[in-house]
C-alpha cells in the first residue's frame, strides 16, 4: 500500500477537507427519488406516497429537491446535470428510476430498475455508472398489478420476471464523469446494444436548474441561453456557466416549472414546463419546447439503427466562466479553454488517478475480485451521497406561494413538528439512492467506518452533522430519520466516532471532544426517556428491529405494562462502553475528563447488574436452563416473565465489551483506582469486570456477558441449527422452522424462522427480520469477538456446535468475517451468493457485484433494497483492513 497524499486524488482530499471547499462542489447529490418522499409531502394524512406519485413526477416541479439518473450537481442543489432516455416505444421518456410504494408492494416500496455505481473518487473527479435499460417498453403497469396480485408469502414480481431483458434485449448505458477542474465536468455516455437485432435509441443528457423561484421566498429566476450552440448558464450564487456537446446534436428547453394546465386544468404559469421534453421526443409537441432559453436544456441524439454489440459515445462538458456574486463558489479555471481536444487525456489521467488512489486503500494481498468488490462498495458510497435540504420550520408553516399545509400538519403528535429547529442542506451519506433516499442515524453511523478509510474528513462531517444544533434535538435526541425523527434508533454514534477517530489517524481531539460533549446531551436523553422506572434496564421500542419478537414493541402494550429489552439495554451498555473509550482517550491528554469516565465506567457496572436481578420481581434478563438472555414483560403489579424467544435481542449482550490495554490503564490513574475500590466494596464485580496477563502485564476486560455465561451464548450463535449460516449470523433462531407460540397473558403470539422475508406484517409494510442476515448487526459481532480474542487469546470453543472442533475466539472472527465476504464473491459457477434471486446469471450479470439490504438466512441471496451500499459497504472494510483495526 502506498502512504496517504502520495497521489493527486489523496492531494485533492487535502486541499478540499471542507463541505465547501473547491474539489466539493460538484458531486452525484441528486437523489434516484425525490417524489413520494416526506419533504414533497403537504397533505393532511401524511400519506407522501399519494401526494406526489410517480406518474406526476415528471410534470411537478420539487420544492425540496431534485431527482435524476446518473446525475451530478453543485453542492447546494442548484444546477443539475444529468441522463434522459426513451426506447421508441415507452409512454415517457425515462428520466427517473420507476418502484412500487409501500401500499403496493408484497414487501413494502421497491425499485424496479437495474443499475449499478462502478467507480468514484471522494472528491468526485472521476466517477462512473452503469444503467440496464430494455429495448422493450418498459412495463410499468404490469409490475404494478403483478405485485397487487401477491401476497407477503410471495416473491417480489421483478423486472427480470416480465421478460423484457431476456435475450440481452437492452442498452448498457454507461455514464463517466471526470473533472478537469473544481468548475469543468467532463461528462461522457456511452450505449451498447446488447441484444441480438440492430436498434435504436434516443439520447438526451439534461441539465436543469432546481425551481427555487415559485415559492415566495426568492423570485429571481436563473437562464439558460442558447448562443453558437453553447449554452450559457447564469446564477446569482454559481456565477456563470458554459455547457456545450460535442458533435451536432439537437438543443431544446423548457422551464422546470408545474405543468399546471395538464395536472390540474389550472391556468399555466409557461406554456413549456418541466415536461416539455417528454412532450417534444415522446408524444410530438413541438409546442412544448423553447429553441434558445428556459431553466431546462436537453441534448437531443437519435442514436438510429445501433447494430448488435455497437457502442456509441456523446461527449459534453460544464466550465464556469465567471464566479457568482451571491455566495461562495469555486474558483474558476481560467486556463481552461473548453471544448474536446483534451477531454480523452483528462478523462485518462483521472481514471488512471482513480486506480492509484485505490491501491494506496486496498492491500495488495487482496485479489482481484475482493479488489473490485471493494472498490464496488467505495463506488456506491459515493454515489449514495445525497443532497439533503430540509427546514421542517418552513415545511410546517409553508411558502408564502403555496401549496399551504392543512392545520392537521401541525397538530400536536404529528409528523416531525417537535422539530421545527432542524434545518439541513447537507450532501448526507444516504442508505440507498432510491429506496432510502434519506438519511438514518443509525445507518449513517454505519456508513462512516468505510468512508473513513477513503475520506477521513468527509466521515468525520458525518458524524459530527447528526450531533449539530441545527439536527440534534435541544433535548438531546438525535433524529432517526424523516418519516419519524421522534423514533429511536440504536446508539451508535459514539461508537462510530471512535472508529472514524482512530481510522483517520490524525489524533483529531477537537473532533472527539466536540462529538462527545454533544452525546453526553443524548446519553441523559437515553436514560430520562427511556429507562421508566430507573431499574438501569431500558425499553427502547423498535431499535432497527422490526418484526423480530412475538409484538410489535414501538406500541404501547396494555395494561400499564412494559418490556424490559435485552437489546436496549445491551445498546445502552454498549453506549456506556463506547463512551468510557472516547472519555479515556481524552483524559489521557486532558485529566478533566477523567470524572465522565468514571461515570460511564460505573453506569456500565450498573446496566451489568440490572441484566441480572431488577426491581422487586428479581427476574433475570438471563435464562441459566437455556443459556440466552431474553427481553422481560413486567405487569402492572411488578411481576414479570421473560419471552422465550432466541433472536439477535438475546446475542447482543456480546457487543458490550471494552478491553482496556495496560499502557493506557496506567495513565489514567483514576480510572485504576476507581476499579481497586469497587473491587474492595463489591468482589462480584469480578462477573464483569476482570484482570488478566497481557503479554507480561494486566489489562482490564470489562464485558456485559460474565466469562460463564460468554461460552453458552456462543455455542448458540456458533450452533448452525440456530443463528451461524453459511454467510453470516441470523437475526431469528433456525430453530423455528417449527415455529414458536408464546403465551402473553393469555394471548398467543407466534413467531417462525423465515430465512428471506417476513411472512408478518406486525411492523409497517416493511417487516423483515425473521430470519435473514443483516450485515451491520453481523459486523458488531465480529467487532466484539475481535475484542474477545485480544483479550483471551487462549479461549478455544467448539466451532461450529456440535461438530466436536474447537477454535480459538481469533479464528472464529476470521471465519465470521470469511462469510461475509464470500456474499459477494463468485462462486464455482460464477454467481455470487448474495446476488438477489431474480438477477439473471450470464457473463453480463455475474460481472456485477450488488449489495442488498439484508441477506437470506439460509443461501445468502440478497434481499431488500437491492442498492444499499450503505451500511452492506462495511464489506470494504473487512477487505480492507480485516481484523486489524477492529479492537
Amino acid at each position: 500500500m502506498t502512504s496517504p497524499a502520495a497521489d493527486p486524488e489523496h492531494d485533492r482530499i487535502a486541499a478540499s477537507p471542507g463541505a465547501d471547499d473547491p474539489w466539493r462542489l460538484w458531486g452525484p447529490y441528486v437523489s434516484a427519488r425525490q417524489w413520494g418522499t416526506v419533504r414533497e409531502d403537504y397533505s393532511a394524512d401524511g400519506n407522501a406516497w399519494d401526494y406526489l406519485p410517480f406518474d406526476q413526477a415528471h410534470r411537478r416541479a420539487y420544492r425540496w429537491g431534485e431527482d435524476g439518473m446518473a446525475a451530478v450537481c453543485d453542492r447546494f442543489g442548484f444546477l443539475n446535470l444529468g441522463i434522459a432516455l426513451w426506447n421508441g416505444k415507452d409512454d415517457r421518456l425515462k428520466e427517473r428510476f420507476f418502484g412500487l410504494t409501500n401500499a403496493q408492494g408484497n414487501h413494502g416500496e421497491d425499485v424496479k430498475e437495474v443499475w449499478w455505481p462502478t467507480d468514484a473518487t471522494p472528491t468526485h473527479s472521476y466517477a462512473s455508472w452503469l444503467y440496464r435499460y430494455p429495448q422493450a417498453a418498459f412495463p410499468y403497469d404490469e409490475l404494478v398489478a403483478a405485485n397487487a396480485a401477491r401476497t407477503r408469502n410471495d416473491p417480489e414480481f421483478e423486472l427480470t420476471d416480465t421478460g423484457v431483458l431476456a435475450d440481452d434485449r437492452f442498452f448498457d448505458v454507461a455514464v463517466t464523469y471526470a473533472k478537469a477542474s473544481p468548475t469543468d465536468l467532463l461528462m461522457q455516455v456511452d450505449v451498447t446494444n446488447h441484444g441480438p437485432e440492430t436498434s435504436d435509441l434516443q439520447l438526451i443528457p439534461q441539465a436543469w436548474f432546481r425551481n427555487t423561484w415559485a415559492y415566495g421566498r426568492d423570485d429571481r429566476t436563473p437562464s439558460m441561453t442558447l448562443t453558437d450552440g453553447t449554452v450559457h448558464l447564469q446564477h446569482a450564487w454559481l456565477g456563470s456557466y458554459e455547457l456545450e456537446a460535442e458533435g451536432d446534436p439537437r438543443i431544446l428547453f423548457c422551464d422546470n416549472e408545474t405543468d399546471d394546465a395538464g395536472l390540474w386544468g389550472a391556468e399555466p404559469r409557461t406554456d413549456c414546463p418541466k415536461n416539455g421534453l417528454d412532450r417534444a421526443i415522446v408524444h410530438g409537441d413541438e409546442a412544448a419546447v423553447r429553441k434558445d432559453h428556459g431553466t431546462k436544456v436537453g441534448f437531443w441524439w437519435q442514436l438510429s439503427g445501433m447494430a448488435p454489440g455497437e457502442t456509441r459515445t456523446v461527449r459534453l462538458r460544464l466550465r464556469a466562466v465567471a464566479a457568482g456574486t451571491d455566495g461562495a463558489s469555486a474558483p474558476v479555471d481560467t486556463t481552461s479553454a473548453g471544448g474536446f481536444a483534451d477531454f480523452a487525456k483528462i478523462q485518462q489521467a483521472r481514471a488512471a488517478e482513480a486506480d492509484e488512489f485505490y491501491r494506496g486503500v486496498i492491500p495488495e494481498t487482496a485479489g482481484a475480485e475482493e479488489t473490485l468488490i471493494a472498490r464496488r462498495a467505495f463506488a456506491g458510497l459515493l454515489w449514495g451521497k445525497q443532497l439533503y435540504r430540509y427546514a421542517i420550520g418552513e415545511w410546517l408553516q409553508g411558502d408564502p406561494a403555496g401549496p399551504t399545509p392543512p392545520p392537521q400538519r401541525r397538530a400536536a403528535g404529528a409528523r416531525n413538528v417537535g422539530w421545527s429547529h432542524l434545518d439541513l442542506a447537507d450532501v448526507i451519506s444516504m442508505p440507498d439512492e432510491w429506496e432510502y433516499p434519506w438519511f438514518a442515524s443509525w445507518d449513517l453511523a454505519f456508513h462512516t467506518v468505510p468512508l473513513a478509510l477513503i475520506d477521513p474528513a468527509f466521515a468525520k462531517d458525518q458524524v459530527d452533522l447528526m450531533v449539530r444544533e441545527w439536527a440534534q434535538h435541544p433535548n438531546g435526541q438525535l433524529p432517526a430519520y424523516e418519516w419519524n425523527f421522534d423514533d429511536v434508533n440504536p446508539p451508535v454514534h459514539a461508537w462510530a466516532a471512535w472508529q472514524v477517530y482512530s481510522l483517520a489517524g490524525d489524533e483529531d481531539r477537537e473532533f472527539l471532544a466536540r462529538v462527545y460533549s454533544k452525546l453526553l446531551m443524548n446519553f441523559s436523553w437515553w436514560v430520562n426517556r427511556k429507562d421508566a422506572d430507573d431499574s438501569y434496564l431500558f425499553e427502547g421500542g423498535f431499535l432497527g428491529m422490526d418484526n423480530i419478537g412475538p409484538f410489535d414493541r414501538s406500541k404501547p402494550l396494555p395494561d400499564g405494562m412494559r418490556l424490559e429489552q435485552s437489546d436496549a439495554t445491551s445498546w445502552m451498555a454498549f453506549y456506556s462502553l463506547s463512551m468510557l473509550r472516547i472519555g479515556v482517550e481524552l483524559a489521557r491528554h486532558d485529566r478533566s475528563w477523567s470524572a465522565s469516565v468514571r461515570t460511564f465506567f460505573e453506569y456500565f457496572l450498573r446496566l451489568a447488574r440490572a441484566m441480572d436481578d431488577f426491581g422487586s420481581t428479581g427476574i433475570s434478563l438471563w435464562d441459566e436452563q437455556d443459556g440466552f438472555y431474553y427481553d422481560a414483560l413486567v405487569r402492572s403489579d411488578g411481576t414479570a416473565e421473560r419471552l422465550p424467544v432466541r433472536s439477535l435481542v438475546g446475542l447482543l449482550p456480546l457487543v458490550a465489551v471494552e478491553s482496556v490495554h495496560p499502557v493506557v490503564a496506567r495513565q489514567l490513574p483514576d480510572l485504576l483506582s476507581e476499579v481497586h475500590w469497587l473491587e474492595r466494596r463489591d468482589t462480584g464485580l469480578a462477573d464483569v469486570l476482570a484482570h488478566h496477563e497481557h503479554h507480561d502485564d494486566t489489562r482490564i476486560t470489562m464485558s456485559l456477558v460474565p466469562a460463564e455465561r460468554r461460552e453458552q451464548l456462543l455455542a448458540r450463535l456458533l450452533s448452525e441449527d440456530e443463528f451461524l449460516s453459511p454467510h453470516g449470523i441470523r437475526s431469528l433462531s433456525a430453530a423455528y422452522r417449527t415455529p414458536l407460540t408464546v403465551d402473553v397473558d393469555g394471548a398467543d403470539f407466534t413467531v417462525g424462522y423465515t430465512p428471506a422475508e417476513s411472512d408478518s406484517a406486525l411492523f409497517g409494510g416493511n417487516s423483515n427480520w425473521r430470519g435473514p442476515v443483516w450485515f451491520p448487526i453481523n459486523f458488531l459481532l465480529v467487532d466484539a469477538l475481535a475484542t474477545y480474542a485480544e483479550a483471551y487469546p487462549d479461549l478455544r470453543v467448539e466451532h461450529p456446535t456440535g461438530s466436536g472442533q474447537q477454535s480459538s475466539l481469533g479464528e472464529i472472527t476470521a471465519d465470521l468475517m470469511d462469510r461475509l465476504v464470500t456474499l459477494f464473491c463468485p462462486g464455482s459457477d460464477g454467481r455470487r451468493p448474495g446476488t438477489p434471486k431474480w438477477y439473471p446469471s450470464g457473463p453480463l450479470w455475474d460481472a456485477h457485484p450488488t449489495f442488498s439490504e439484508y441477506f437470506n438466512g439460509d443461501d445468502g441471496s440478497g434481499l431488500g433494497a437491492t442498492h444499499q451500499t450503505g451500511w452492506t459497504a462495511l464489506v470494504a472494510y473487512l477487505i480492507c483492513r480485516g481484523t486489524d483495526d477492529l479492537t
